[in-house]
């Protein structure tokens, strides 16, 4: 939804940059003379001081451009997470699973393992497709395709069959803690 947001504010804005420069180009220089200004100062200050409606929209126009750049803004820093799982109890209902519960214990038994030093878990997707995305911080000393092998075997297994998901889409990404290199004496 966002990436279709942001694709038509930049055609509008493009539409809308590509007509103020159509127009002056082509109505404001010819018409008025090559040395003339594009803009009379003292013409349009006239006309404008006459008009009390101008002033308004101009001022409604510039607080809405202003609240729609707010909302794109905190709409470009949100990050989507999913809130609920659908679970189905097998008689035809679904039941609701919070998706911080899923991520806690996912994190919890993702951490509990061999070489793991620090675990961040995120549900993503829609209701009825979640997707988990992972960030393991290995120890110095852990080997990642032992670790890889743990979270895609037992931990998914479990994420699958307590939400009932089979197809259970992850992504994991890995790191290495940093760590001082040991002296020998």
């Amino acid at each position: 939804m966002l990436g279709v947001v942001n694709r038509v504010l930049l055609a509008l804005i493009g539409l809308a940059l590509l007509a103020a420069g159509v127009s002056v180009l082509t109505a404001s220089w010819p018409l008025a003379g090559r040395h003339a200004p594009l803009l009379s100062v003292r013409a349009r200050r006239a006309h404008l001081h006459v008009e009390g409606w101008w002033w308004w929209a101009v001022l409604g126009g510039l607080a809405l451009c202003v609240l729609l750049a707010l909302w794109w803004l905190l709409a470009q820093l949100r990050r989507p997470r999913l809130a609920t799982v659908a679970v189905d109890t097998g008689d035809g209902a679904y039941a609701l699973l919070r998706g911080r519960a899923l991520e806690s214990a996912v994190a919890a038994e993702v951490g509990a393992l061999d070489g793991v030093a620090g675990c961040r878990v995120a549900l993503r997707g829609r209701r009825g497709a979640p997707a988990l995305r992972v960030k393991l911080e290995l120890e110095p000393h852990a080997v990642p395709s032992d670790t890889l092998a743990a979270l895609a075997g037992p931990v998914l297994e479990h994420a699958r069959a307590s939400t009932g998901l089979t197809p259970l889409a992850t992504e994991a990404r890995l790191a290495v803690t940093s760590h001082r290199a040991s002296r020998v004496t």
